[in-house]
Formats: C-alpha cells, structure tokens, sequence
C-alpha cells in the first residue's frame, strides 16, 4: 500500500528537483552575460541602408580588408579577379554582350554616411601591385598599408591617402621563410603603433610570424612566432581540438591589432586561437573561440571597443558566419551576432572588421560575399549568447 506521506515526500521532492533546475539554468544563463563588468556587453542592428549603392555601374570583387581613419571614413580594399566576367562583368567584354557591370577600383573610401567620397588602387609606377591584395589599415597619418596573399607576393606597400606611393619594403617573388629579415610571404595585414611609429605585420599565409618594421624607413627591427617562439617554418599535424595547442602559428597568421595598453593581439586562424603578447614579442595569454572549428578556423580578424580602455574584442569568424564579442581582459566569449547568408546582417566568408570613434562596427566579405556592412552601436545590454542576425528594431 502506497502512504499518502510517500506520496507527498515524492512530490515534493519532484518539485525541488524542478525548481532547482530551473534556479541553475537562469544562473548560467546569467553567468553569461555577467562576464562583462555590470552585466552588459555592445549590442548592435545593422543599418540595411549602408553604404549607398556605387557609381559608374560598380562592383565589388572579394573584399578582403577594412579601416577606418582619423575622420572616421571607412576603407576597403577588395580584388577585381575574383569576377565571373562572363555573368558579372559583360560591359568589359569585347564587344560588350550587356550595360553593366564594371569592376570597382582595388580602394574605396567612404564617408559616415555611406557615400563614396574617394577611390583608386591598382597597378603604377614604381611599385609591385600585389598578385593577390590582402588587407588594409589607414594610420593615424592617414597613410594607407596593404599586403598580399598570392603567390608571388613576398612585399607590403604603402600610400598617402590619395594614393600617392611612398614606399615598398621587399620584393616580389622572395620567399625565404618567417626568419627572413628583407622580404615576407604572403602578407595579410598591416598594423601601425603611433605610439612607437612601429608596423607590425601579419606575416601571414606563407610564414608564420609576426614582424616588426620602422614605420618611416622599412627597416626591420624583430619578429617572433606562437607564444614567443623563433618561427619554425616545419609542417604541423591537421588541427585538432583535442591536441595540445601548436607551439608554432598555422597558417595563415590573419591579423596582429594593438591595444591602446600595448598588447598585440594575433589571430592564428585556422588554430582557433587569439594570442597576447607584449610589444617587444613576449608571450603573455591565449583565448580559443569556437574551438571545434576545422579547416579555415574561426580567428578571422579583430577590432577593439572604441571605449578608452578597450574592454570588449570583436572577431570575424568567416567559417561560422558571426561576430564573436568578447571581453578583452579574460578573452571570454560573451556573446556573438550574425548568421550565413546575403541579407543584411548576415554574412557569407565574414573576412574584416573595424570600429570607428562612435563605436559602429564594419565588416566585409571575402568569397561570394563581396560587400561591406555596417553595425550600428546601440549601446549596452544584456542579449542572448547567440543574437542571430541582429536586425533593426521596430521601435
């Protein structure tokens, strides 16, 4: 015979169970989002409306880098031989078989309202246009710094804002491995310290090193690999989550950024891991996001919050298709945004991304992605771990 005080005891202890599980969900759920000092971490929505479309029947190729410079434009830098001409570039065949389209200058530099306000690039005298562009940062000079990722590109170049050349450093075709203090291999990115007047260059989809150069002279100062190591150019193992960390980067070393506290910041792509260290190339922490990610990796490029201490990390992760927010100090994971697809707000290859002084957020897409976005800051909040695509509220 079952008691009715078994009953109640059963029942009761049911409901324990219940509310308890309930009581850890919403901690972890809190959990989450109190990562962040106060619990709030930036929100964003994406402004469907930017840029304004281009002129002259212009297209976008693969856009593989974006900057924003003292006047809070936005740069981009993409590749006119990533076209299907004979779908998108008719009006360059001969004879032409439609009206539209014509390839985009290689720079574009647009205003905060989305307008084109500047635009040139491409092959000229007195230096080696890169086979394959990669990358671009506008310094605090409003310089211009590119690199390249073909095969053949072994060179950065630099620009004044109108596209004035002012200086290449190494030559193409001169690979010569990540210790090779004259020339690099396949370059992804360029960043300047205004602080010390120093480049440092993501070096890149060939090497595996982070290299320091005089920002005036070109001249080479030091270089280093993973967790401070002299780079070793020997063939890694296929990543694997379940391995112990690479002692060496993989390739490609996609971006280096500088905080405002002098941590260089060094995205291992395909290793799934941010690396942190100081100035003079001393290890200092690792994060991983997204490790279960295989193949391209998921440490794509990063930006820092526009707030005087920098406390969130943006990173474009183009094989998961988001923006992963994080908290600079712990390089915890807070929350992410984005989702694949070509509508606004969502991405296909997300390769770039850059804040400017407002704290708006700028992406561009590398593959068939071909476009850049814009992030409006909304301020802070307490969303989900995963927002989804980030769409502009009714309110």
């Amino acid at each position: 015979m079952i008691r009715r005080s078994d009953v109640v005891i059963v029942a009761v202890g049911v409901a324990l169970i219940f509310v308890l599980g309930v009581a850890s969900a919403c901690m972890d759920e809190r959990a989450e989002v109190a990562q962040a000092e106060g619990g709030e971490v930036p929100i964003f929505e994406v402004d469907p409306l930017w840029p304004k479309p281009l002129p002259n029947h212009w297209i976008l190729g693969s856009t593989i880098g974006v900057s924003v410079d003292s006047r809070d434009h936005i740069w981009i830098i993409h590749r006119q031989t990533t076209f299907n001409a004979a779908n998108e570039l008719g009006a360059t065949l001969d004879p032409p078989t439609t009206e539209c389209c014509l390839p985009a200058p290689n720079i574009l530099e647009f205003d905060q309202e989305g307008n084109l306000v500047g635009s040139w690039g491409g092959p000229g005298e007195g230096y080696d246009w890169p086979q394959s562009n990669h990358g671009i940062t506008v310094d605090a000079m409003d310089n211009v710094w590119i690199g390249g990722n073909g095969a053949e590109d072994s060179h950065i170049l630099k620009f004044t804002r109108d596209g004035t050349f002012l200086m290449q450093v190494g030559q193409p075709r001169m690979r010569a491995g990540s210790n090779d203090r004259e020339h690099f291999w396949r370059v992804a990115e360029v960043t300047i310290d205004e602080e010390t007047n120093e480049a440092y260059v993501a070096d890149g989809y060939g090497n595996r090193r982070i290299a320091v150069l005089d920002a005036s002279t070109g001249e080479f100062i030091r270089h280093w690999g993973a967790y401070g190591n002299v780079p070793d150019d020997a063939p890694l193992p296929p990543y694997s989550p379940d391995d112990p960390p690479a002692q060496q980067f993989r390739s490609p070393v996609h971006c280096a950024q500088i905080s405002h506290d002098g941590l260089v910041y060094v995205c291992d792509r395909a290793g799934d891991r941010i690396q942190v260290f100081q100035r003079d190339g001393t290890y200092v922490t690792e994060g991983f996001v997204a490790p279960e990610t295989l193949g391209s990796g998921s440490a794509w490029d990063l930006a820092f919050s526009s707030d005087a201490e920098q406390r969130f990390l943006y990173l474009a992760d183009g094989s998961n298709k988001k923006i992963h927010v994080l908290d600079r100090a712990s390089l915890e994971v807070l929350t992410t945004f984005g989702d694949g697809g070509r509508q606004p707000g969502q991405f296909y290859g997300v390769h770039s991304v850059a804040t400017d002084s407002q704290g708006n957020l700028y992406t561009t897409e590398t593959y068939e992605g071909k476009r850049l976005q814009k992030f409006v800051f909304m301020g802070l909040g307490s969303p989900p771990r995963d927002q989804g695509v980030v769409w502009p509220s009714r309110d």
